[in-house]
């Protein structure tokens, strides 16, 4: 058994956690770079919690240039068991309105410009994203979100687009109809799979924002409404992220799904075929293997 520390990264919209005890922003460096701020640490009811902006304070990062890996080595160097990952995003879904949440457990994976793992030449790992989230992490939000009187939507297919660009009318009717996704974002992916590769349990919770441009009512995306449903959302968010602690408790079992066990069996390269140099960048992510 071991502590829980909760891990929120926060989305467009939601730049803070209200009341934490002993806040404080911390910098914590990183082989992979700097994360994409400073990670606001502090108790929330009892259980320590860390808090990274995505796109950092003031949104000075795009999708593509979030350094990814470097916020979730940051995450795991901080000793975080769980992440729970709160993205603003579209709908594919006339049920899944503007204002309602989706617990998602599938991903669609469509970046091209991001590194998508720790591992590489020298250090060679396949861990498995079957199944991309945790879904003991990801009923805890479920009940957070409802006891907040929020709209939850349990499961969805979320769509990782590159952007910065929103979807053509054709991209997001492709999206909706042949590929039966659900939600579209562009910060989901890579991070799920670098949290695998991490070994920490990943939850992702969509703040719908929008229908993207597939909707006949609503036509293109417009950015001044994505931002009225923004700050609402943010507040939803911060709701019900106010109640994972006591969701999740103090005390920790191994995770029954074994995202905590994910790189079990799978660093393939040979001992003695290891590159020095990546393993020591490895130290926080796959020390428990690599010791």
């Amino acid at each position: 058994m071991t502590k829980t520390m909760i891990g929120i990264i926060g989305g467009s919209g939601l730049y803070e956690i209200d009341g934490l005890k002993d806040a404080q922003w911390q910098s914590v460096e990183t082989p992979w770079g700097a994360p994409s701020d400073q990670i606001l640490t502090g108790v929330l009811n009892g259980v320590p919690m860390a808090f990274l902006p995505r796109h950092g304070r003031g949104h000075v990062h795009s999708p593509s240039t979030v350094p990814y890996r470097a916020n979730i080595d940051a995450l795991k160097r901080l000793g975080v068991t769980d992440v729970i990952a709160i993205s603003a995003c579209g709908s594919f879904r006339e049920d899944m309105a503007p204002g309602d949440f989706v617990v998602v457990d599938q991903f669609i994976d469509r970046t091209f410009a991001r590194e998508k793992s720790f591992f590489g030449t020298g250090c060679v790992a396949h861990v498995s994203v079957a199944h991309p989230t945790c879904p003991r992490l990801g009923a805890a939000c479920l009940e957070a979100g409802r006891d907040a009187g929020i709209t939850m939507h349990n499961g969805g297919t979320y769509l990782a687009m590159e952007g910065p660009q929103f979807s053509t009318l054709a991209e997001s009717k492709m999206y909706r109809e042949s590929w039966g996704c659900d939600v579209i974002g562009m910060t989901n992916m890579p991070e799920a799979k670098l949290a695998r590769e991490a070994e920490l349990c990943y939850a992702s919770v969509a703040m719908i924002t929008d229908y993207d441009s597939w909707h006949p009512d609503h036509g293109e995306v417009d950015v001044t409404e994505i931002i009225k449903t923004l700050m609402g959302n943010a507040d939803k968010g911060r709701a019900l992220v106010s109640r994972l602690p006591a969701l999740l408790g103090t005390d920790r079992d191994p995770c029954p799904h074994g995202c905590d066990r994910a790189l079990e069996y799978a660093i393939l390269t040979a001992p003695d075929k290891r590159d020095p140099a990546l393993l020591a960048k490895l130290d926080a992510i796959a020390g428990r293997i690599l010791s």
